[in-house]
């Protein structure tokens, strides 16, 4: 399987990205490699990656997984962990994980001695079709997502299928609520192809989705314009994930649950707004309906969730800025949401 060029690096695939590894390692003499995992790749990836790498490991540098660890006084122990074991600028750092692991990861690499090399190794589908794919790296202010970050590129990115194995189902639906999003702004016939699909995601269905966020990734590279259609369905669920993640008597959500319920709001929207059929629209509701099921906000939610709005990343001189869809496979930026649609399309989609 073909690797996927991207500017300043590539994405290897299977027994690929073995071989990419082991040569840039072996030329690049690094003063030092460190691995970093949270507790669930330590124990089901690492060992398997260790026999790939082949090489000799300066120092396996751990943190907390989850959401509510992605924050800037996890990056300070890691800063501190590569200080202790005299990191330089020459070093290494692998990121071994998922998506909350490559964006930290990515950040504490781009910052720590002003920048050091770092190959991310996505162990979730989620961060193989999207978190690791792009250069964007940071962490959550609080429960307000990747407010602190840069757009840095890594060495590599190197995706290994067989790490899905050690996921439950709630992880793989995760990842495969950003692919169908991929279909959604990008081609429809890959959308009508995966939304019937309900179990494992083949090596061909990764690639294609890496594919689309690269291409897009490559004519925008720093979010000027094009990269934003990436963002369909995250402005509203942006907000509600950082809602649940905050809320103790809500439901934690994951960030592809969560951008599941963004998508058939935001698809409201589109209908509304820019034309998007009342056929495609129901098919959109239907289709995540059907694999993630229905969360319950009342009143109190909405507006908690509203608020949240502001924080969006793609928010310009006070104006929130949302992606939506002229049809199923063309996405439209920088569209202004009247207020009065928001209550119609939580109500929508309580329906």
């Amino acid at each position: 399987m073909e690797s996927i060029k991207s500017h300043s690096y590539e994405v290897h695939l299977e027994e690929l990205a073995e071989a990419a590894l082991r040569q840039h390692i072996a030329k690049s003499n690094y003063s030092k490699v460190f691995i970093l995992v949270d507790e669930n790749t330590k124990k089901y990836c690492l060992p398997i990656f260790k026999k790939k790498l082949e090489k000799r490991v300066d120092a396996i540098l751990e943190i907390q997984s989850g959401e509510d660890h992605k924050n800037i006084a996890t990056c300070s122990k890691v800063w501190e962990l590569l200080s202790r074991h005299d990191g330089d600028r020459k070093s290494l750092l692998l990121n071994l994980g998922g998506g909350v692991l490559t964006d930290l990861g990515g950040f504490v690499a781009s910052t720590f001695k002003r920048g050091i090399d770092f190959i991310n190794i996505p162990t979730t589908l989620l961060s193989m079709v999207d978190a690791s794919i792009g250069g964007k790296t940071g962490v959550d202010l609080g429960a307000l997502k990747n407010q602190i970050g840069v757009i840095n590129q890594p060495q590599m990115v190197l995706v290994f299928p067989w790490f899905l194995k050690t996921l439950e189902a709630r992880q793989l639906k995760s990842g495969y609520s950003e692919m169908l999003k991929h279909g959604l702004i990008m081609d429809a016939d890959y959308w009508k192809s995966l939304k019937e699909k309900n179990e494992f995601i083949d090596a061909l269905c990764i690639k294609k989705s890496i594919s689309i966020k690269n291409d897009v990734v490559i004519q925008d590279p720093t979010e000027q314009g094009l990269r934003k259609i990436l963002n369909f369905g995250h402005t509203l669920g942006h907000a509600i994930e950082s809602y649940c993640l905050e809320n103790p008597e809500k439901e934690t959500l994951l960030h592809g649950e969560a951008i599941a319920i963004g998508m058939i709001l935001e698809g409201y929207f589109s209908h509304e707004l820019k034309g998007l059929s009342k056929l495609s629209l129901q098919e959109i509701k239907e289709t995540f309906l059907r694999h993630f099921g229905r969360v319950t906000f009342d009143n109190q939610d909405i507006k908690a969730i509203l608020k949240l709005l502001k924080y969006d990343k793609k928010n310009s001189h006070g104006d929130v800025n949302f992606v939506l869809l002229q049809e199923i496979g063309t996405a439209l930026i920088d569209i202004k949401v009247p207020n009065n649609l928001f209550a119609k399309a939580f109500a929508y989609y309580a329906e």
